[in-house]
């Protein structure tokens, strides 16, 4: 929803009714995540897509027909369907779309979720996509974080199911994950019938690079290319300038150790948070390291160096009291085996890794395996959305 917010607001506050489509579930090898979304404008414009181009016109189709009756509908889309193939799915996935028409009277709260967005502060839509009694479907509510001053806003049906999947929600915002609750018709913790999807707008994960190399600048580059928000850090201000890193979103002058310190201190890092250590020199990377392996949460933490160096700084974190589950966290050398030689080889291995261990993948290649292309494990295949796995790490191989 993220990627068409602009154009869906711009008609939203012009009076129009939109035909708003969004990937709710998806399984094997679907092509677009939970959370996807597709426009149709009043004018039968047509913004965003749900599945690259297998099912956009079915959607279309569908969503133009949701906007006249103003009837919502939750359709799958998929090989086990007798049409699935007339309509383009020919890549073996299977695709929930829930199709609603948004106006600024069914949606009133869009331009305060649209504020949230653009701010950077955490809001999540729950959105009920299935229930026994239709008048449910398109209700939903808009979750804060505890203690917001906004506070929470609408109604799904009942104060019972409202209360169970504010609670719920409220969890999946901290971890930035979108994805689909299952519910009892009257929000019971156990059974079946209600469906809500829970799209969170967190802030952006965070990337932090510490050593201002070379590498890093490619690094900065990549990271700022998957989504995160970018900070590069280093203590000598003569390499750490934003000239360097155009691509980082702060450049920061300050000892790695006490920059990490601080941010864990003011509570600024998640789940979702991304670690690379790329300076490669005790002095910088076994302070920072001994404060990052003992986070309670990070999605991952790496560091750059040659066997060598690896089996130094290993000697080093243990001599200053780190055990071996925390030091198990350490993707060291950081990256996968491509064979990198350049800065810009090298981000691309630290960065094929990171996707790797968040989605469970193997880093093999997928001409030389047979079955489904998405690895089962982590990855979307099943029913969820595509954010917030905190999986373990294991060493890679783009030293220097």
């Amino acid at each position: 929803m993220r990627e068409v917010m602009p154009e869906l607001l711009r008609w939203w506050r012009a009076g129009a009714t939109i035909g708003v489509s969004t990937v709710v579930a998806t399984w094997r090898s679907a092509p677009r995540p939970a959370g996807a979304s597709m426009l149709v404008g009043p004018g039968g414009e047509a913004v965003g897509s749900v599945s690259g181009g297998c099912v956009e016109g079915a959607v279309y189709e569908l969503a133009s027909t949701v906007v006249a009756d103003g009837t919502p509908v939750l359709q799958r889309y998929g090989v086990s369907d007798d049409d699935a193939y007339s309509v383009g799915l020919t890549c073996g996935g299977i695709l929930d779309v829930f199709v609603e028409p948004v106006s600024s009277e069914s949606f009133p709260e869009l331009g305060e979720v649209a504020d949230d967005v653009e701010a950077g502060r955490p809001v999540a839509v729950a959105t009920v996509i299935e229930h026994p009694d239709p008048a449910w479907l398109g209700r939903r509510l808009v979750v804060r974080p505890e203690g917001s001053a906004a506070g929470d806003s609408g109604s799904l049906g009942s104060a019972r199911a409202d209360d169970a999947v504010t609670d719920d929600v409220r969890g999946l915002l901290a971890a930035g994950r979108t994805e689909t609750l299952t519910y009892g018709p009257d929000g019971e913790r156990r059974g079946e019938g209600l469906r809500v999807f829970v799209s969170s707008f967190a802030p952006r994960p965070r990337m932090l690079v510490f050593g201002a190399i070379d590498f890093a600048a490619a690094v900065a580059h990549v990271g700022h290319f998957l989504g995160y928000e970018v900070t590069v850090v280093d203590a000598r201000p003569v390499f750490a300038t934003n000239s360097r890193f155009p691509s980082a979103d702060e450049v920061v002058v300050q000892w790695p150790h006490r920059y990490l310190e601080a941010e864990r201190n003011a509570g600024r890092l998640d789940a979702r948070t991304v670690i690379c250590v790329l300076t490669h020199d005790p002095k910088f990377d076994v302070p920072v390291l001994e404060i990052a392996l003992r986070l309670p949460e990070a999605a991952f933490i790496g560091a750059m160096g040659s066997r060598r160096t690896h089996e130094d700084r290993m000697a080093r974190l243990r001599e200053a009291g780190l055990s071996e589950a925390e030091l198990e966290r350490l993707s060291s050398p950081i990256g996968l085996d491509l064979g990198a030689r350049t800065p810009e080889e090298t981000a691309v291995s630290i960065a094929a890794e990171i996707v790797a261990l968040q989605w469970g993948g193997r880093g093999d290649r997928l001409a030389h395996r047979d079955g489904p292309i998405h690895h089962h494990g982590a990855g979307p295949h099943e029913p969820h959305e595509a954010a917030g796995a905190t999986p373990t790490h294991a060493g890679g191989g783009a030293g220097t």
